[in-house]
Formats: structure tokens, sequence, C-alpha cells
């Protein structure tokens, strides 16, 4: 079986903001801010980074008000939790060692 790894959700920033989006509850979001606290980047490098995943549909980036403050939050969709869950398997496939030959099958 080959397991094609997700390119987009590959890189090591992408998957630290797939795997942070998808432990949360479907429908939850979190703020920018609090996302880029969590995960400990930069503004740029994580507006790069959702951006990409935005283009992809796994994101969705909300821009807002909160009274006169401008917000912005971002949730995972469900396309992107779908591909998620199909990167978690194809990794754990090309994690898991190839079940033995028998010598018959040789």
């Amino acid at each position: 079986m080959s397991a094609d790894l997700d390119p987009v959700i590959h890189s090591q920033a992408r998957l630290r903001i797939m795997t942070t989006l998808a432990a949360m509850p479907e429908g939850d979001r979190l703020t920018f801010p609090r996302l880029q606290k969590l995960l400990d980047a930069t503004a740029g490098n994580l507006s790069t980074h959702l951006r990409k995943l935005e283009d992809a549909g796994y994101v969705d980036v909300a821009k807002g008000h909160a009274g006169r403050v401008p917000t912005t939050t971002v949730s995972v969709t469900r396309a992107g939790r779908r591909a998620f869950e199909d990167y978690l398997a194809a990794l754990q496939a090309l994690l898991t060692p190839p079940t033995t030959v028998s010598e018959e099958e040789r």
C-alpha cells in the first residue's frame, strides 16, 4: 500500500496548526493571538501557513470585530478534518512495518 502524505499538511508548522485545531470539538474557533501563543509562532509565519491551509479549504479564517476591536478567529473545516484524518492514516501506514512474507509467498 502506498501512503502519500498530503504536502499541504506535511509542513511542520501546518501540521502543528492542524493538530491544534483538529483537537478542538467541531465548530469551535480559536482567536489568532491564542493560536499564535499556543504554537509559539510569529504573526507573519502563522499568517502565511494559515493562508495555505485556507486556500486548500482546510481551515476557515474569519475576520470580525468584538466591539471596536478587530478580531480574527480560526477553525478547521470538515474537509480539513477529513484531510487531517487521512494524513494520520497515511502516516500510520508508513510507520507500520510490513507483515512478514511466508516462504510460500516468496
